[in-house]
Parts: structure tokens; sequence; C-alpha cells
């Protein structure tokens, strides 16, 4: 698994006792026969020895993953007749002989196979058979000690049916990962681990993401933009308006994180989809990642407004990924758009929109940080980062979800603004930290040929309280309709 690889700094020390805990669902044994398969893959011997699940069981999880069990040996400790007439004095046995038989039949299997990786599964089964934490414990402790003379990795897993945390368990164990399974309000389950301990080896901390999927867990690291490296930015890049660029203080520059704020329906979407469309005419790559609407209304409206995506997405070169914000986890998203940076090559990526994202997180206060660290590695990657935030309202009310301008470098504010009887369109550019940027209000409008921005408007009362009026003469705006505009609208 690339994913918990990554996290654990490049995978587990072998030879070594390790503890995976979780509540039933969560992904123990999936994670278990993926480890036992990944070191069949390089020739080493696997030993699943189930005290829990039968055989059958375990081949019918792998087959929903279509791996083939074929390379390693599963070890049942329950028989199948375990409930014939012949067994049933089992039952009037003293736990302590069910215990001592358990341990000295999983130890002779594995003299028996000398196997270099060991799962077993699971821990509660022999807390169960115990029955006194003291004993337990010395149990645990003699196969410790067992497994650490013949020279394999093993992997327990726990279901933490004991009650609290077992830390006698993870003061013996090499390392310690956990795996949790959270359920939001509503949509699919959220699952995520986080390594408790692991001595000796320089882990990456907190909680990460993962799925279970055909082919085992998929792991998403939570990225932390300090361990990339930064690259130079280039020159400034057009938007593909000569006004906008100059609203802009000469354009996009790489690197940077640009902020389009403003109501619903004001032009949002058009404006970041022109500036990736001149960016693909420059022969970059794009991502474009599609919170709020459906795919199909996303292309059918630029081809409308002149910009057809179709070519693009048939070349390569552009990717539009359409997402469900109550189906994919904050860390998987992370994850798309750094496979995006750097299996793709993507130059320029498009958030639309930032309000979906927020409802799928716990906690604004995450939501925060995590951009906080997506767009400083977009930065340091030298990307172009379009953001697009709603705010409430027709005329976009100046409060909004949650405040990430002071994460963007540029913030570009379109409005609506009443004027002769007629609802028009503004945009400003509020700040940027990387040019002097105009002051400047300006109308524009979208029509056949996208958006089209026009000359700068003086006459404008109200702009900061976000709901601008124009009170000057009317030949200073643009022609109502955009055949009839002039050479500079």
């Amino acid at each position: 698994m690339k994913g918990l690889d990554d996290i654990l700094n490049g995978g587990l020390t072998p030879d070594r006792m390790y503890l995976v805990e979780g509540t039933p669902g969560t992904g123990k044994t999936t994670l278990g026969l993926g480890f036992l398969l990944a070191g069949a893959e390089v020739g080493d011997t696997g030993l699943y020895i189930t005290l829990a699940e039968t055989e059958v069981e375990l081949r019918a999880v792998a087959k929903t993953h279509g791996w083939s069990l074929d390379a390693l040996t599963l070890f049942e400790m329950v028989p199948v007749d375990g409930l014939g007439e012949d067994q049933e004095q089992t039952l009037l046995h003293p736990s302590e002989v069910e215990l001592g038989e358990t341990i000295r039949d999983m130890m002779a299997k594995v003299d028996e196979l000398r196997p270099t990786r060991v799962v077993i599964d699971s821990l509660s089964e022999l807390r169960l058979l115990a029955q006194s934490p003291i004993r337990y414990r010395r149990q645990i402790l003699a196969l410790k000690h067992f497994f650490s003379t013949r020279q394999c990795t093993v992997l327990f897993l726990d279901d933490k049916s004991a009650s609290g945390s077992d830390l006698q368990l993870h003061s013996i164990a090499h390392g310690v990962i956990a795996l949790e399974q959270v359920l939001s309000g509503f949509g699919a389950q959220r699952r995520r681990l986080h390594v408790v301990k692991m001595r000796g080896v320089r882990f990456r901390g907190g909680y990460h993401d993962f799925e279970i999927e055909r082919g085992g867990l998929c792991v998403y690291p939570r990225l932390v933009a300090a361990e990339h490296d930064a690259r130079e930015a280039g020159d400034t890049v057009s938007t593909g308006s000569s006004e906008l660029d100059a609203l802009l203080g000469g354009g996009l520059v790489p690197g940077t994180a640009t902020l389009l704020t403003g109501p619903a329906g004001v032009g949002k979407t058009t404006a970041s989809v022109q500036c990736m469309v001149a960016a693909l005419k420059r022969g970059e790559k794009a991502a474009y990642f599609l919170f709020d609407e459906r795919l199909p209304t996303l292309m059918t409206r630029s081809a409308a407004l002149g910009m057809d995506l179709q070519p693009y997405l048939d070349s390569g070169t552009l990717s539009i990924r359409a997402i469900d914000p109550a189906e994919m986890s904050p860390g998987q998203f992370a994850g798309s758009i750094q496979a995006a940076v750097e299996e793709d090559g993507a130059r320029v990526v498009i958030i639309d929109s930032l309000n979906a994202y927020l409802q799928s997180m716990p906690n604004e206060q995450f939501l925060v940080l995590q951009m906080h660290e997506m767009l400083t590695y977009l930065g340091q990657k030298g990307v172009v980062s379009l953001l697009i935030l709603g705010l409430h309202g027709v005329m976009g009310d100046i409060r909004s979800d949650v405040d990430l301008s002071y994460l963007s470098d540029t913030v570009v504010q379109l409005r609506y603004f009443e004027a002769h009887g007629e609802v028009r369109q503004a945009i400003s550019v509020i700040k940027t930290r990387t040019a002097r940027h105009e002051r400047a209000i300006r109308e524009f409008q979208i029509g056949s040929n996208g958006l089209q921005v026009g000359k700068p408007l003086h006459d404008f009362q109200g702009v900061l309280t976000g709901v601008p009026t124009f009170s000057g003469e009317g030949k200073t705006l643009m022609a109502s309709r955009m055949g009839s505009m002039d050479a500079h609208g």
C-alpha cells in the first residue's frame, strides 16, 4: 500500500510485532491480507491465522478484491467439526487449557511453515480465552518472544472489543496503527487512520483518510506542503482577455491562488473557464474539479459561449472531475489534486466551488487549515489556482460561509449592479499580492464570445458594501447586446 508506506516513511521495520486496531468494518482483514499478498509478490511466505473468520469467508473477501490467496497459507483455528459430539467436551475445559492449546497450535504452525509474514486475526478471541489481563499480557509477551526468534514480521488484528483502549498491548507492540470509521450526518461513512506509535520511524502524524476499494486499502496521506520541492514560478500568463489582464495588473501569476467571489449566476465559472481555455490554447494542461453543477451542463454552457471543452478532453490536456462531496473525503480530494499536478502535469487547477467543499467538512476550521496546506502546495508547484466562492443572496452579501480571502493571493469580486432599470454585472480586483492591480470597476457581459470586459467605470457608489449602484450617464455603459459592442468592449 503506497499511501501507508508513505505515512510510515518507507514501510514497516521487518521482524517486529505490530498491532492494527479498529472497530468491525474498518478494514483490518483487508489490510492484513494486502500485507501478506504484498509480501508474496517479493517472495515472502505468508501465514494468516484466523481465530474468528472461517477460511471460506476470507476467500470470499479476497474474491471481492480480485485477489487469489493461493500463495498464502490460511490456518483456521476453529475446526470445521468443532460442533461435533466428540468436540463438545472442549466446553468443559478450563480457559487456561484452551488458551494454552491455542497458543501452542499457533507456534507449531509457525515452526512448520517458517513464514516471513504472519497475520493473527483477532486478539479479541485470545483475550476472551485468557479471562484475566495478567494471563493475557503474559501470553502476548510469550508470543512476542517466540516471534522475535523466528525472523518474521507479525500483524496482530484487534477489534477493540475490550473496554477502553488496550494500553497494555500498545506498550508491547513495536508499532500501533488505529483504523476508524466515522459517520457524518449525511453521505457515506468516512474512514481514517492514524499511527499511534512506531518505534524508530519518523512517521507522518495526524489523521489520514482512506477508502476500502477493489484491490485493497487506498490510503491518502495528509498533504504537507513543506515536504514538496518548490519550483520557479514562470512569467505572468494571460486570462484570454486584455481588459481582465489589465485589471489584474498584467494577468495571472503561476504559483498564486485567485479567489473569484460573487452571487449565484454572476459569471464566476465562465471567467474561470475562460482563463483555463487560454492556458489550454497555450499548450498547458488543466484540471477542473466540479462540485456545483453537472458535467453535461458545464460542457453545453461553455460550448454556447464559444469555449468548446470537448477537444481538450479528447486530447487529454484537460481533465474534469465531477465530485459528490457527500461521497468523497477531504483527504481523497487533496490526493486527487496532488495526482493531477504530479502525474497529469496540470498547470491550472480550478475548484468550483468552495461552498460545496465546505459542506463536506465536519468543521470549517479544518477546511481553512486544509485549504492553506493545499494552496501552499500548489503555489510551490507553480500552478495557477482558481477558486470559486459563492456569496449569499442575489446582490452578493459580503458575508460568506468562511473567509478564505486571506489565503488567496488575488481576490476578484464579481457583482450585480442596477443602472437605468437593468441588472448589469461588474468586476473588480480587491487585492493582488504580486502586482499593482487596477483600482477601477469594469462592467462585463457574457455572450457568444465568452466574458467581455468593458472600459473602467467611475460613477459607482457603495461598492464596498457589496451592493454597488451606478449613478453616471448611460453612454459610459456597455451596449446591451454583445453584437453591437465597440472595439474595446
